[in-house]
Parts: C-alpha cells; structure tokens; sequence
C-alpha cells in the first residue's frame, strides 16, 4: 500500500454520514403534504434515483408540478435539517479517512449537499483537515452529480497532485458511478445508503457492504 498517487472522491450524504434515516424521514414528511403515501426503506432504495424530480414521477406516474416540486423540496429540506443533528458518521469513517491521510494519500469530498452547510457539518466531526477538497453544491438541488464531479476533479488535477486515472469514487448512489464515469474515474457503490444492493448492480462497478470494503476495493483499482 506504498502507492501515494491513489485518491479517493467520497460522497457525503448515505455514504460517510448515516442518514439514511433522515433521508427517508423527511421524504415522507414532504410527501405528507401533497397527498403522497409514505415509503418504507426498502421501497425508497428501489425507486430513487437523480433528478429527484424523475423519482417523484416513479411514484406518481407524473412529473410534479414546477409549484409542487418547490413546496415538496423547500418541506424535504426543513423536515432534514430537523433531524440532522441525530445522525452520525457511517461505522468506521473517521478511523478509515484517518488511516488513509495516514499512508500518506490523498482524499477529497465531493456532495449534492448544500455547499456551506456541508462545510459546517464535517467540520464538526473533525474530519475536514483529512481533505484536499470540499464541493458542495452551489445550484438548485435536485440535480446530478456529473458537472459538479468535473469541477470537482478539474480543480484537483490544477493542483498536480491528483490524476484521475488514480482516481476512485465511493458514494452510495448509481448518480456516484455516473459521475465517475463522466470524468474517467473509477467507482465503488456502497450498499449503506440510498440504493439496495441490486440497484447498484446495475452500475457495472463494485458493490460493497461497508466502507472498509469500499476503500479496499478502491486501493485494488488504482494503487
């Protein structure tokens, strides 16, 4: 594991913090107030996917409306931030991020989590010294990660120290293996989130159970 050239591009929201529980909370809650029945986990990972908007109409068999979609995103967000101050960092993150700057290589975040709140909550684990890069988003949520992933990645190869033929993505969403794709990174999927196992089969990538896997996984990639 001598090889300082490998990097990870981790996902925040289902993949270094659990909160799933969350996720799943606040959907349901902003279902709630245009009529929509609540989901189980099991159903959430079946059928969500990016444009959030494509997973309303999974539901539905419709697009929301432009008013319905702002009335169901501005109730998602404060149903979340509600109950985001109970959830953690997924089982053995801190320790994994901690070994990985350790060995003396390099990582980075890359979220659709809003830009300043990302920064103040992984600031309050204490993990942000082990990253060369924080990117929220900046835009209407909603979206994809790809764009974001290729300014992501442009600002890292500026510095010289990062190549993305080295490069591996660990998120919990088949939007994660597109994204890495899109740049010309590898991915690995993490069940632990957003998508069941069979979902992120779909991807063609590896797919792994926890992080200590994921982070092994990725080193075979590239290191």
């Amino acid at each position: 594991m001598g090889n300082h050239s490998a990097h990870l591009v981790w996902d925040w929201n289902g993949t270094l913090f659990d909160d799933i529980e969350a996720v799943l909370a606040a959907t349901n809650a902003s279902f709630a107030e245009i009529g929509i029945e609540p989901l189980t986990l099991e159903r959430y990972r079946e059928l969500y996917c990016v444009p959030v908007p494509v997973f309303y109409e999974r539901l539905v068999g419709r697009r929301p409306t432009e008013a319905e979609w702002l009335v169901m995103d501005a109730a998602f967000h404060r149903h979340y931030t509600a109950r985001r101050s109970a959830c953690g960092l997924a089982d053995g993150a801190a320790e994994l991020l901690a070994a990985w700057s350790l060995a003396g290589r390099s990582q980075s975040l890359c979220s659709l989590f809003a830009h300043e709140e990302l920064l103040l909550v992984v600031g309050g684990f204490g993990i942000d010294r082990h990253f060369v890069r924080v990117d929220g988003r900046t835009g209407p949520s909603g979206g994809g990660k790809a764009e974001q992933m290729a300014r992501h990645v442009a600002a890292l190869a500026a510095s010289g120290a990062v190549s993305v033929e080295h490069t591996v993505v660990i998120g919990d969403a088949l939007d994660d293996a597109v994204a890495a794709r899109h740049v010309g990174a590898r991915a690995v999927l993490y069940t632990g989130g957003s998508h069941s196992r069979a979902g992120l089969a779909a991807a063609g990538v590896p797919v792994v159970d926890t992080l200590k896997e994921a982070v092994e996984t990725a080193y075979t990639l590239v290191g």
